[in-house]
Parts: C-alpha cells; structure tokens; sequence
C-alpha cells in the first residue's frame, strides 16, 4: 500500500494488555516526517496509569505465559517471523516514514528484526539446565532455568524495528511478558508490530506497547513496582546510568545497550579498497544514526592519503532526500536536536584545525538533512574524537605503528564495536584481543547478526543481545539439592 493508506490503517493506540486503547486520560503526541518537519499523525500518550494497567496484566498472566510449552513459544514467534515477513514492505515504508532511513535501509531492517522472532524461536526449545552428582558423594545437584518474570523494554528511534524484537523474542522465547516503551519519534513500527503479534494468536497480557511523551513520569512507577523484575534498555549512555539507578532499589536484572564512539582502523597492510569499502558500510548504514557505526577513523599514515581519496570518491555520490524518494541513498537525521549536533561537531573539528574533503554544510530546509562528510587531519584535542556524532561524517586522524593505533582506538569511556583491515591474520588476532569493546570486526564493515551476541563494556553498558547468550538475560538459575 502507498504512504497515505498506510497512516490511515497504522495503529496509533496505545496497546495496552492485548487490546487497542486510548489514554486514560485521552492526551495524544505528535509524530513528525522528519523528511519534511510536517506531522505524520496523532499517537495516544500514555500516562503513568495506563502503565500500572500494563503492568497489572504482565503479571496476571506471568504464570500461564511461563508454564506454556516451549514449543508454543517458539511456534507463535515462528508465526509472527512470517507475518513481518508477509507484510515488510508496510514496515519498510512505515518506518522510512517515522525515522527517514532510505527504503533500501528499512528493507534491510525488516529482514534483520523479523530474524530475532525466528531465532528465538529456535532458541526457546533449547533452554537447558544440568544434573549432577555433588563431589562430596552427598547428593545430587539439579540446575534448572525459570523465566525471570514481567519486563519493561525502552527501545530507542533509530531502528524502530530491530531493537524492539531483539529484546522481546528472547523475552517471550523464554517465557517473560514485557511491556514496551518505544521512543516517542518511533512509536508506529512498534504499535504496528504489536498488532501483527496479536494477529498471530499472542495471548493477551504478554505484551504491551505504550508510546509516550513522559517517557521519566510513565516509566518511573514501573521501575518502584517490585513486580517488575527486568529492565532493558537501548539508548544514550548518560540515560542508561540514570536508568541503572533507579532501578537499583529493586535490585532490577537489568541490560543496557548503551553509546558508542567505534573505532575504524586501518593498518598499513590493508587492502586499502577493501577497507574503503568496509568504511561505506560502517559509517553510512542508517545514515550513521547506529551506535555501532564507525566514529573514529584510525588510518596508517602510509595508506591515509589513498584511502582519504577513494573514501571521498564513494561518499560523492550519495544522494540526499526523503528516503520515500527511489534515487535518495542518505535520507534525513532524526529531529532538528540531532542535525545541530552533527552540524556542531563538524564545526568544532574545523575550528580545531580539521580539514574538509567532503561535505560539512547542511543544506536549508525543509527537512533535517546533512550530507556525507569526510575530515581528515583532525587533531587531538577535537570533540569528534570523544563524543559519538550519530551521523554521516568520518573523521579521520593518521597514525604510525600498531601500538600507536591500539592505543587511539581504545582512547575513549565506550567500548561496543571496532574494527580493524589488515592482511595480517596474526595482526588481526592480535588487535582484537588488544582492544577494549564488546565486538570486534575484522576486514568488514557489518558485524551485526542475530545470531551473535550484540554488546558492549565500559560506558557502553553490559548484557548481551542475540545470539544463544541473549536468551540468558531472561532467564533466572535455580538450583534444587537433591538425596543421594
């Protein structure tokens, strides 16, 4: 269906316990085209009442949910992997229309986060426990994995899909209801997606969406409930600190995906096209709005000219527009906060002594759009080398030997994605294992896959998503002492 079919049939209610409500309190928010700057439709507000009923019916059905047979768990969410799939073209369109991406970004991310729902649901068969006899002679030792119980998932704007369903297939695989507070830019891919879970036969009360403008005022009774037991969360690191906070007087299980400021190193052996064409793909999926995109770009001084030219070369021929159009390769940044970010972080590196090759002005209006940009020469003290730009601008800085280059790349409080080219398998291994960050590419651009376990250390938080690891962060261990 066109764009306007489709905003008149996309859900726009809250999804409160298996059935389309409005606020209680009737208030509505607006989400906006950022293509544009112009409304796209009305979506109900919740309010911190409207949480409390989601939570009254996570827990009513807690017991049920968790007691279904792994099999049927795994079944709905294999049905659920097929309706995404039946409809992705909806979710593509509706997603470039919330978020900006280009339709071939959002396409990509249907594919990626209907994977979550038919993963887990391979993985919800096989949580396993142990059975032993104790050393001592004394007994037996059973250990056996229960649900952890009622969650609440805050998902951020950038892959409205995705990072919903990476966080409720392993919820739901392992037998946890959840409650889903989706950014208030976002919200339609998910009250959308919550619909198509009810199609598929989801029981009601095992999940609930609940868009909101009050995201502190509607998650904070949640987060004092001691009926709750998980928190997860996407998004900046200075909110997920403050998160971890407020959910330690309830001693909360908790993971957070957090910021990041990757690395992108490339070492004097490369094969400096092969790295150029890892840095398109690093930097410029979703528009460099990813946590995981490479931020800083770390190149050996003896292969820094070349692989500045030939980066430059590529990044010429995007296209800037609305990512509805067939011929845009760079839709817009999210909001005006995000475009004078970027904008702001460009403009410190060049006051710093950064040179432009590429890009760095925003064109004028409508639309929050900034082109692709590439720096080089960028020195020590500049911001861009500290914070994390979220947009389409590489900033590259030389260095001389390996340790030289360890050394830049671990040169920050994050720690969720690097990458490194080199020939050298040695080398490879080597850096991988030197580096400071939850996951590691070596000689590609894409690290992503939902079966892998996606995560960070340092300020880029703890738990892992994806992969056989993901299902973990919902499970409990329980240990039963048997006679002998």
């Amino acid at each position: 269906m066109d764009a306007v079919e489709l905003m008149r049939t996309v859900p726009t209610t809250l999804f409160l316990g298996g059935e389309k409500r409005d606020a209680e309190n009737g208030a509505t928010f607006t989400v906006f085209d950022p293509a544009t700057g112009d409304a796209l439709t009305e979506v109900a507000d919740a309010s911190p009442a409207d949480a409390m009923k989601a939570l009254d019916a996570a827990v009513a059905v807690q017991r049920e949910w968790a007691a279904t047979p792994a099999r049927e768990r795994g079944e709905l969410l294999r049905a659920v992997f097929e309706k995404i799939t039946a409809r992705a073209d909806d979710f593509a369109l509706l997603m470039t229309l919330e978020m900006g991406k280009a339709l071939p970004e959002s396409a990509a991310e249907v594919k990626y986060g209907a994977e979550f729902f038919r993963w887990f649901s391979e993985e919800a068969v096989r949580i396993a426990g142990r059975y032993t006899p104790a050393p001592a002679g004394n007994g037996r030792i059973l250990v056996t994995k229960q649900p952890v119980g009622p969650c609440l998932a805050i998902t951020p704007w950038n892959f409205p899909l995705a990072m919903g369903t990476r966080k409720i297939g392993p919820a739901l695989a392992a037998g946890c209801t959840m409650i889903v507070k989706p950014a208030s830019e976002t919200p339609l891919t998910m009250l959308l997606l919550a619909e198509v879970m009810a199609d598929a036969g989801l029981p009601k009360g095992v999940l609930s969406v609940l868009p909101t403008s009050k995201s502190g005022e509607v998650t904070g009774p949640l987060l004092d409930d001691p009926r709750l037991r998980k928190l997860t969360f996407t998004g900046s690191t200075g909110v997920g600190r403050m998160l971890v906070e407020k959910s330690a007087k309830g001693l909360l299980r908790t993971s957070m995906e957090l910021g990041g400021n990757a690395p992108f190193v490339v070492f004097d052996d490369a094969d400096v096209d092969k790295a150029v064409a890892g840095a398109v793909l690093a930097k410029m999926r979703n528009g460099g709005e990813a946590c995981t995109a490479a931020n800083r770009f770390h190149v050996a001084n003896s292969v820094r000219e070349e692989f500045t030219a030939k980066l430059v070369d590529k990044l010429s021929s995007y296209t800037l527009g609305p990512g509805t159009d067939s011929d845009t390769t760079l839709g817009p940044l999210i909001n005006a906060d995000q475009l004078e970010k970027v904008g702001e972080l460009v403009q410190d590196a060049v006051g710093a002594g950064a040179r432009v090759r590429l890009g760095g002005v925003a064109p004028e209006g409508p639309g929050y759009f900034y082109p692709a940009t590439v720096l080089d020469e960028i020195p020590a003290q500049a911001r861009i080398l500290k914070e994390e730009v979220f947009g389409p601008v590489v900033a590259i800085a030389g260095f001389d030997t390996e340790e030289e280059g360890i050394a830049a790349a671990n040169d920050t409080e994050f720690g969720l994605a690097s990458y490194i080219f080199t020939r050298d398998l040695d080398r490879a291994l080597r850096v991988a294992d030197a580096l400071e960050s939850g996951m590691v590419g070596i000689n590609r651009g894409v690290i992503s896959d939902t079966a892998a376990p996606f995560g960070g250390v340092k300020a880029s938080g703890f738990g892992r998503e994806g992969g056989s690891e993901g299902i973990e962060e919902y499970l409990e261990t329980k240990y039963v002492a048997l006679e002998p």
